[in-house]
């Protein structure tokens, strides 16, 4: 609930904002604050698309989901991100414009407009920091190019005013551009990751199988598949092969991969003289499980 606040708060503030700057733009007769103010805009209707990603990833459970909707959270990251990478190639693009064909700059009313867009958008970076989901880590990422922008528009603005060499502003912002490109191209990993269920970071399938190996009755692991919903949120499934207390084995099981960062783990429990019935599950790192006979497997 936490989260969803946040990205709401940022998408207030930021929509209230652009449209602020909107017509500040109209008013001062300035083309690059228009401009700017309708970047802004796309912002804060791609948080707010993410704001109701985020509600609706917190629903239960049900016969259409029965994982939940806990992706949904993730799919608002990744359109967060992608405006966000379009947002700033197209900075770029204009920036490099600018330093090719400079222009005439209104230092004062930039300087203005600056020092209220540093302090709104640090205002919707501050609600959205420490963020757990994906989601939020791109809408504080947005937040925090918003940011930087206006730092680098207020600097750019002081210094011009005094030097008169409009080219600074333009190269600045090609810097805040490339930082912002780069630390989204790092969050956008981390989604594909999700996606494609990769095994959660942080999280060693080697160590994982070792240490339920050494539960007491357990007699073998194989079939261990490890993911994550949402960047956030662990699932393990495997395979025991045991002739002991499954109740308390199962305990021990959770508990460990407790440890792992793994909070929701299925355990399907074999004795030794059942024969697996998936016809693969050999792990290829793992020399020990080349077939499911598990009659070969008793330590």
């Amino acid at each position: 609930m936490k989260t969803e606040g946040n990205i709401l708060a940022a998408f207030i503030l930021n929509l209230t904002f652009s449209v602020f700057e909107f017509f500040g733009g109209i008013v001062t007769g300035s083309v690059a604050i228009v401009s700017d103010a309708l970047h802004d805009m796309g912002d804060a209707l791609s948080i707010g698309l993410s704001f109701f990603l985020e509600k609706k990833s917190r629903r239960h459970p049900d016969d259409k989901y029965t994982y939940g909707y806990t992706r949904y959270s993730v799919m608002g990251s990744f359109i967060t991100t992608l405006v966000l990478l379009l947002g700033s190639a197209v900075m770029v693009y204009n920036s490099v414009d600018r330093i090719i064909h400079p222009t005439a700059v209104n230092y004062n009313g930039m300087i203005i407009f600056a020092v209220i867009g540093v302090i709104v958008n640090f205002c919707a970076a501050f609600f959205t920091r420490g963020g757990s989901s994906l989601n939020q880590k791109a809408v504080n990422l947005h937040m925090l190019e918003d940011v930087l922008g206006w730092v680098v528009v207020l600097v750019g603005a002081i210094v011009m005013h005094f030097t008169g060499l409009v080219f600074i502003d333009p190269v600045m912002s090609v810097g805040v551009s490339l930082f912002i490109l780069i630390n989204a191209v790092g969050n956008l990993k981390e989604i594909f990751y999700v996606f494609l269920e990769k095994v959660p970071q942080g999280i060693d399938v080697l160590k994982v199988k070792e240490h339920v190996e050494k539960i007491n009755g357990v007699l073998d692991v194989h079939h261990v598949h490890l993911w994550s919903m949402d960047g956030n949120s662990n699932y393990a499934t495997l395979h025991i092969v045991t002739d002991s207390d499954t109740y308390r084995i199962k305990g021990e099981i959770r508990e460990e991969l407790s440890k792992h960062g793994v909070g929701h783990v299925t355990v399907e429990i074999e004795s030794s003289t059942e024969e697996c019935s998936h016809k693969v599950c050999k792990t290829e790192h793992h020399p020990r499980s080349e077939h499911c006979h598990h009659g070969h497997h008793q330590h």
